[in-house]
Protein backbone atom coordinates (compact mmCIF):
# COMPACT_ATOMS: atom_id res chain seq x y z
CA UNK A 1 0.00 0.00 0.00
CA UNK A 2 0.89 3.86 -0.57
CA UNK A 3 1.11 6.09 2.18
CA UNK A 4 -2.23 7.56 2.77
CA UNK A 5 -3.18 10.74 1.41
CA UNK A 6 -5.19 13.68 2.67
CA UNK A 7 -7.58 15.34 -0.25
CA UNK A 8 -9.16 18.88 0.23
CA UNK A 9 -11.87 18.85 -2.25
CA UNK A 10 -13.66 22.37 -2.66
CA UNK A 11 -17.27 22.71 -3.44
CA UNK A 12 -17.88 19.28 -2.06
CA UNK A 13 -22.14 19.81 -2.22
CA UNK A 14 -21.94 20.23 -6.08
CA UNK A 15 -23.60 17.34 -8.11
CA UNK A 16 -20.77 15.45 -8.79
CA UNK A 17 -19.23 15.24 -5.66
CA UNK A 18 -20.68 12.33 -3.77
CA UNK A 19 -19.28 9.99 -6.74
CA UNK A 20 -15.86 11.77 -6.69
CA UNK A 21 -15.73 11.53 -3.32
CA UNK A 22 -16.61 7.63 -3.19
CA UNK A 23 -14.14 7.24 -6.44
CA UNK A 24 -11.50 8.73 -5.10
CA UNK A 25 -11.75 6.64 -1.91
CA UNK A 26 -12.05 3.11 -3.86
CA UNK A 27 -8.65 3.84 -5.69
CA UNK A 28 -7.57 0.60 -4.83
CA UNK A 29 -3.81 1.17 -4.19
CA UNK A 30 -4.34 3.65 -0.70
CA UNK A 31 -6.05 4.88 2.33
CA UNK A 32 -7.37 8.81 1.44
CA UNK A 33 -8.88 11.00 4.33
CA UNK A 34 -11.55 13.86 2.31
CA UNK A 35 -11.36 17.48 3.75
CA UNK A 36 -15.11 18.57 2.09
CA UNK A 37 -15.53 22.34 1.80
CA UNK A 38 -17.98 24.32 0.91
CA UNK A 39 -20.01 28.05 1.27
CA UNK A 40 -23.31 25.67 2.77
CA UNK A 41 -23.46 24.20 5.90
CA UNK A 42 -26.07 21.29 4.28
CA UNK A 43 -23.68 20.22 1.68
CA UNK A 44 -23.60 16.72 0.87
CA UNK A 45 -19.84 16.60 1.13
CA UNK A 46 -20.28 17.08 4.68
CA UNK A 47 -22.03 13.90 5.59
CA UNK A 48 -19.42 11.72 3.29
CA UNK A 49 -15.77 13.74 4.41
CA UNK A 50 -13.87 13.20 7.12
CA UNK A 51 -13.85 16.70 7.82
CA UNK A 52 -15.72 19.27 6.62
CA UNK A 53 -15.97 22.82 6.78
CA UNK A 54 -17.68 26.27 5.38
CA UNK A 55 -16.25 28.84 3.70
CA UNK A 56 -17.47 32.00 2.30
CA UNK A 57 -18.07 32.12 -1.50
CA UNK A 58 -15.26 32.27 -4.24
CA UNK A 59 -16.65 36.09 -4.83
CA UNK A 60 -15.82 37.17 -1.26
CA UNK A 61 -12.66 38.71 -0.08
CA UNK A 62 -12.43 35.84 2.36
CA UNK A 63 -12.64 33.37 0.56
CA UNK A 64 -8.80 32.80 -0.03
CA UNK A 65 -7.83 33.77 3.75
CA UNK A 66 -10.29 31.25 4.57
CA UNK A 67 -8.70 28.60 2.32
CA UNK A 68 -5.18 28.86 3.09
CA UNK A 69 -6.39 29.03 7.16
CA UNK A 70 -7.63 25.78 6.31
CA UNK A 71 -4.54 24.54 4.35
CA UNK A 72 -2.20 25.82 7.81
CA UNK A 73 -4.60 23.78 10.07
CA UNK A 74 -6.13 20.25 7.66
CA UNK A 75 -2.63 19.86 6.16
CA UNK A 76 -3.77 19.04 2.99
CA UNK A 77 -1.52 17.06 0.42
CA UNK A 78 -3.86 18.53 -2.68
CA UNK A 79 -6.63 20.62 -2.71
CA UNK A 80 -8.94 19.27 -5.63
CA UNK A 81 -11.54 22.12 -6.30
CA UNK A 82 -14.57 21.09 -8.48
CA UNK A 83 -16.58 24.69 -9.01
CA UNK A 84 -15.56 26.84 -12.06
CA UNK A 85 -16.15 29.91 -9.35
CA UNK A 86 -13.27 29.11 -7.76
CA UNK A 87 -10.99 28.13 -10.17
CA UNK A 88 -10.21 31.57 -11.67
CA UNK A 89 -9.30 32.98 -7.59
CA UNK A 90 -7.53 30.25 -6.59
CA UNK A 91 -5.52 30.28 -9.74
CA UNK A 92 -4.36 33.61 -8.92
CA UNK A 93 -3.03 32.45 -5.16
CA UNK A 94 -1.42 29.03 -6.85
CA UNK A 95 2.19 30.32 -5.26
CA UNK A 96 0.72 30.59 -1.71
CA UNK A 97 -0.36 27.69 -1.21
CA UNK A 98 2.00 25.51 -2.73
CA UNK A 99 4.51 27.00 -0.93
CA UNK A 100 2.35 25.66 2.12
CA UNK A 101 3.48 22.65 0.55
CA UNK A 102 0.16 21.47 -0.84
CA UNK A 103 -0.14 20.86 -4.49
CA UNK A 104 -3.50 22.77 -5.55
CA UNK A 105 -4.59 21.04 -8.73
CA UNK A 106 -5.25 24.27 -10.89
CA UNK A 107 -3.59 26.03 -14.18
CA UNK A 108 -1.66 29.13 -14.35
CA UNK A 109 -4.30 32.37 -14.61
CA UNK A 110 -3.74 33.52 -18.30
CA UNK A 111 -5.45 29.75 -19.46
CA UNK A 112 -7.93 30.03 -16.89
CA UNK A 113 -9.06 33.62 -17.75
CA UNK A 114 -9.19 31.80 -21.33
CA UNK A 115 -11.78 29.50 -20.37
CA UNK A 116 -13.65 30.94 -18.12
CA UNK A 117 -14.68 34.53 -20.50
CA UNK A 118 -16.16 32.45 -23.33
CA UNK A 119 -15.64 35.53 -26.02
CA UNK A 120 -11.92 35.17 -25.10
CA UNK A 121 -12.16 31.41 -25.32
CA UNK A 122 -13.42 31.35 -28.85
CA UNK A 123 -11.48 34.60 -30.17
CA UNK A 124 -8.43 32.24 -29.23
CA UNK A 125 -9.18 29.33 -31.12
CA UNK A 126 -10.82 30.86 -34.52
CA UNK A 127 -7.59 30.67 -36.11
CA UNK A 128 -7.06 26.77 -35.14
CA UNK A 129 -8.22 23.79 -37.21
CA UNK A 130 -10.92 23.48 -34.95
CA UNK A 131 -14.80 23.47 -35.43
CA UNK A 132 -16.48 26.74 -33.93
CA UNK A 133 -20.24 27.66 -34.00
CA UNK A 134 -20.87 30.65 -35.95
CA UNK A 135 -20.48 33.75 -32.95
CA UNK A 136 -21.77 37.17 -32.92
CA UNK A 137 -20.93 39.65 -30.12
CA UNK A 138 -23.43 42.00 -30.07
CA UNK A 139 -23.36 45.38 -27.88
CA UNK A 140 -26.76 46.47 -27.97
CA UNK A 141 -30.20 45.59 -28.45
CA UNK A 142 -30.33 46.24 -32.10
CA UNK A 143 -27.09 44.51 -33.02
CA UNK A 144 -28.56 41.50 -31.10
CA UNK A 145 -31.79 41.19 -33.34
CA UNK A 146 -29.50 42.30 -36.29
CA UNK A 147 -27.39 39.68 -35.89
CA UNK A 148 -30.15 36.72 -35.23
CA UNK A 149 -31.13 37.73 -38.08
CA UNK A 150 -27.56 37.59 -40.09
CA UNK A 151 -27.48 33.56 -38.62
CA UNK A 152 -30.65 32.75 -40.16
CA UNK A 153 -33.52 33.51 -37.55
CA UNK A 154 -36.56 32.89 -37.73
CA UNK A 155 -35.97 30.11 -40.06
CA UNK A 156 -33.57 28.62 -38.35
CA UNK A 157 -33.20 28.99 -34.52
CA UNK A 158 -30.39 30.67 -32.73
CA UNK A 159 -28.73 30.54 -29.33
CA UNK A 160 -27.30 33.03 -26.64
CA UNK A 161 -25.14 32.72 -23.17
CA UNK A 162 -23.20 35.18 -21.13
CA UNK A 163 -19.45 35.29 -21.90
CA UNK A 164 -18.63 34.01 -17.88
CA UNK A 165 -21.09 31.78 -16.69
CA UNK A 166 -21.34 28.06 -15.42
CA UNK A 167 -24.16 25.14 -16.04
CA UNK A 168 -26.05 25.90 -18.63
CA UNK A 169 -27.02 29.50 -16.64
CA UNK A 170 -28.37 32.16 -19.01
CA UNK A 171 -28.40 29.97 -22.09
CA UNK A 172 -31.55 30.32 -24.17
CA UNK A 173 -32.43 28.60 -27.59
CA UNK A 174 -34.20 31.72 -29.83
CA UNK A 175 -37.02 29.75 -31.94
CA UNK A 176 -39.60 30.94 -34.16
CA UNK A 177 -41.21 27.08 -33.91
CA UNK A 178 -42.24 26.50 -30.20
CA UNK A 179 -45.99 27.25 -29.41
CA UNK A 180 -45.07 29.31 -25.87
CA UNK A 181 -48.74 28.31 -24.29
CA UNK A 182 -47.34 25.06 -24.67
CA UNK A 183 -44.29 25.42 -22.98
CA UNK A 184 -46.20 27.46 -20.42
CA UNK A 185 -48.40 24.82 -19.65
CA UNK A 186 -46.81 21.30 -20.07
CA UNK A 187 -43.18 22.09 -20.31
CA UNK A 188 -41.12 22.72 -17.21
CA UNK A 189 -40.18 26.09 -16.22
CA UNK A 190 -36.68 25.59 -16.82
CA UNK A 191 -37.09 25.05 -20.42
CA UNK A 192 -34.44 26.73 -23.24
CA UNK A 193 -36.97 27.94 -25.29
CA UNK A 194 -37.85 31.96 -26.09
CA UNK A 195 -38.77 33.98 -29.04
CA UNK A 196 -36.85 36.45 -30.15
CA UNK A 197 -39.90 39.19 -29.19
CA UNK A 198 -39.19 37.53 -25.69
CA UNK A 199 -36.76 38.37 -25.68
CA UNK A 200 -36.71 41.98 -26.84
CA UNK A 201 -39.55 42.36 -24.29
CA UNK A 202 -37.16 41.46 -21.46
CA UNK A 203 -34.52 43.46 -22.45
CA UNK A 204 -36.01 46.97 -24.24
CA UNK A 205 -35.91 48.40 -21.20
CA UNK A 206 -32.44 47.31 -19.34
CA UNK A 207 -29.76 50.14 -19.37
CA UNK A 208 -27.05 48.30 -20.44
CA UNK A 209 -26.90 45.53 -22.62
CA UNK A 210 -25.51 42.67 -21.44
CA UNK A 211 -21.92 40.85 -23.16
CA UNK A 212 -24.05 37.88 -24.44
CA UNK A 213 -22.54 35.04 -27.31
CA UNK A 214 -24.84 35.11 -30.29
CA UNK A 215 -24.54 31.86 -31.75
CA UNK A 216 -25.93 29.43 -34.95
CA UNK A 217 -27.74 26.23 -32.80
CA UNK A 218 -25.67 23.38 -33.48
CA UNK A 219 -27.55 20.47 -34.02
CA UNK A 220 -26.38 16.63 -32.69
CA UNK A 221 -25.61 14.95 -29.79
CA UNK A 222 -22.64 15.89 -27.08
CA UNK A 223 -19.79 15.16 -25.98
CA UNK A 224 -17.09 16.22 -23.77
CA UNK A 225 -13.27 15.07 -23.90
CA UNK A 226 -11.67 14.94 -20.21
CA UNK A 227 -8.45 14.70 -20.22
CA UNK A 228 -5.17 14.95 -17.21
CA UNK A 229 -3.14 17.80 -19.32
CA UNK A 230 0.54 19.13 -18.45
CA UNK A 231 1.16 22.64 -19.96
CA UNK A 232 -1.50 21.94 -22.62
CA UNK A 233 -0.33 18.38 -23.48
CA UNK A 234 -3.01 15.87 -23.09
CA UNK A 235 -1.00 12.68 -21.18
CA UNK A 236 -4.23 10.83 -20.73
CA UNK A 237 -7.55 11.52 -22.43
CA UNK A 238 -11.31 9.78 -23.09
CA UNK A 239 -14.30 10.83 -24.76
CA UNK A 240 -17.84 10.17 -23.12
CA UNK A 241 -21.81 11.29 -24.58
CA UNK A 242 -23.36 13.85 -22.63
CA UNK A 243 -26.94 12.08 -22.81
CA UNK A 244 -30.35 13.51 -21.25
CA UNK A 245 -29.19 16.89 -20.34
CA UNK A 246 -31.74 18.20 -17.41
CA UNK A 247 -31.05 21.95 -15.71
CA UNK A 248 -28.15 21.91 -17.55
CA UNK A 249 -26.45 18.47 -16.08
CA UNK A 250 -25.90 15.55 -18.23
CA UNK A 251 -27.90 12.48 -16.27
CA UNK A 252 -26.22 9.26 -18.32
CA UNK A 253 -22.73 9.38 -20.17
CA UNK A 254 -21.64 6.20 -22.29
CA UNK A 255 -17.61 6.18 -23.34
CA UNK A 256 -17.15 6.19 -26.95
CA UNK A 257 -14.07 6.49 -29.22
CA UNK A 258 -14.03 9.60 -31.33
CA UNK A 259 -10.46 10.60 -32.00
CA UNK A 260 -11.04 13.76 -33.90
CA UNK A 261 -12.69 15.32 -30.64
CA UNK A 262 -8.86 14.28 -29.20
CA UNK A 263 -7.03 15.64 -32.10
CA UNK A 264 -9.08 18.85 -31.60
CA UNK A 265 -8.93 19.30 -28.15
CA UNK A 266 -5.07 18.66 -28.54
CA UNK A 267 -4.91 21.73 -31.03
CA UNK A 268 -7.22 24.21 -28.66
CA UNK A 269 -4.88 22.70 -25.58
CA UNK A 270 -1.31 23.55 -27.71
CA UNK A 271 -3.26 27.58 -27.95
CA UNK A 272 -4.27 27.36 -24.03
CA UNK A 273 -2.16 25.25 -21.92
CA UNK A 274 -3.94 24.19 -18.77
CA UNK A 275 -2.63 22.05 -16.34
CA UNK A 276 -4.31 18.80 -14.34
CA UNK A 277 -7.75 18.15 -15.49
CA UNK A 278 -9.33 19.43 -18.22
CA UNK A 279 -12.91 18.80 -19.30
CA UNK A 280 -13.72 19.84 -23.18
CA UNK A 281 -16.96 19.64 -24.74
CA UNK A 282 -18.39 19.53 -27.90
CA UNK A 283 -22.29 19.46 -29.58
CA UNK A 284 -21.54 17.40 -32.73
CA UNK A 285 -18.50 18.32 -33.42
CA UNK A 286 -18.32 22.28 -32.57
CA UNK A 287 -16.69 23.55 -29.81
CA UNK A 288 -18.98 24.54 -26.68
CA UNK A 289 -16.82 25.01 -24.04
CA UNK A 290 -13.58 24.65 -22.04
CA UNK A 291 -13.92 23.68 -18.34
CA UNK A 292 -10.31 23.65 -16.28
CA UNK A 293 -11.28 21.62 -13.57
CA UNK A 294 -12.72 18.33 -12.29
CA UNK A 295 -15.74 17.13 -13.96
CA UNK A 296 -18.15 14.14 -13.93
CA UNK A 297 -16.39 11.15 -15.45
CA UNK A 298 -17.02 7.61 -16.63
CA UNK A 299 -15.19 6.25 -13.82
CA UNK A 300 -13.40 2.51 -14.12
CA UNK A 301 -11.87 0.73 -11.49
CA UNK A 302 -8.51 0.87 -13.20
CA UNK A 303 -9.04 4.21 -14.50
CA UNK A 304 -9.90 7.04 -12.19
CA UNK A 305 -8.82 9.84 -13.64
CA UNK A 306 -8.83 12.57 -10.83
CA UNK A 307 -6.82 10.17 -8.74
CA UNK A 308 -4.45 9.62 -11.99
CA UNK A 309 -4.20 13.64 -11.78
CA UNK A 310 -3.40 13.70 -8.13
CA UNK A 311 -0.90 11.01 -8.54
CA UNK A 312 0.95 13.10 -11.12
CA UNK A 313 1.16 16.16 -9.15
CA UNK A 314 2.54 14.02 -6.44
CA UNK A 315 5.22 12.57 -8.75
CA UNK A 316 4.03 9.22 -8.51
CA UNK A 317 3.52 8.93 -11.88
CA UNK A 318 5.88 10.19 -15.21
CA UNK A 319 3.94 11.30 -18.77
CA UNK A 320 4.92 7.71 -20.12
CA UNK A 321 2.45 5.61 -17.77
CA UNK A 322 0.03 8.35 -17.82
CA UNK A 323 -0.19 7.53 -21.89
CA UNK A 324 0.08 3.97 -21.07
CA UNK A 325 -3.07 4.16 -19.29
CA UNK A 326 -4.86 4.68 -22.40
CA UNK A 327 -5.28 1.62 -23.47
CA UNK A 328 -7.62 0.53 -20.47
CA UNK A 329 -10.55 2.87 -21.99
CA UNK A 330 -13.28 0.62 -21.57
CA UNK A 331 -15.44 1.76 -24.59
CA UNK A 332 -18.38 -0.21 -23.32
CA UNK A 333 -18.68 1.80 -20.03
CA UNK A 334 -21.98 3.14 -19.19
CA UNK A 335 -23.04 5.91 -16.12
CA UNK A 336 -26.34 6.81 -15.46
CA UNK A 337 -26.57 9.44 -12.84
CA UNK A 338 -29.53 9.60 -10.49
CA UNK A 339 -30.77 11.41 -7.31
CA UNK A 340 -30.22 10.34 -3.30
CA UNK A 341 -30.80 11.79 -0.27
CA UNK A 342 -29.52 11.92 3.53
CA UNK A 343 -31.05 12.58 6.99
CA UNK A 344 -30.07 13.97 9.69
CA UNK A 345 -31.11 15.82 12.59
CA UNK A 346 -30.27 19.43 13.52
Amino acid sequence: MLRPLRVLVTACGCPAASTLIRMLRANGEREIDIVGVDMREDAIGRFLANEFHQVPPASSDDYIPAMLDLVDRERPDVVLPQSSYEVPRLARHRDEFENRGVRLLVSSPQPVDSCVDKALMYRKVAGLDVPIPRTLYPESLQEFIDGAKALGYPDCDVCFKPYVSKGGRGFRILSEHVDEADLLLYERPNNLYMTLESFVRTFESVPQFPDLLLMEFVPGGEFTVDAVVDTGEILLGMVKTRDEIKTGLAMSFRTVRRPDLLEYTERILREIPLDYLVNVQFKGDKLLEINPRVSTFVYQPDLILPYLAIKWALGELDHARLREMTRRIDYTRRTIRYYDQVFWSA
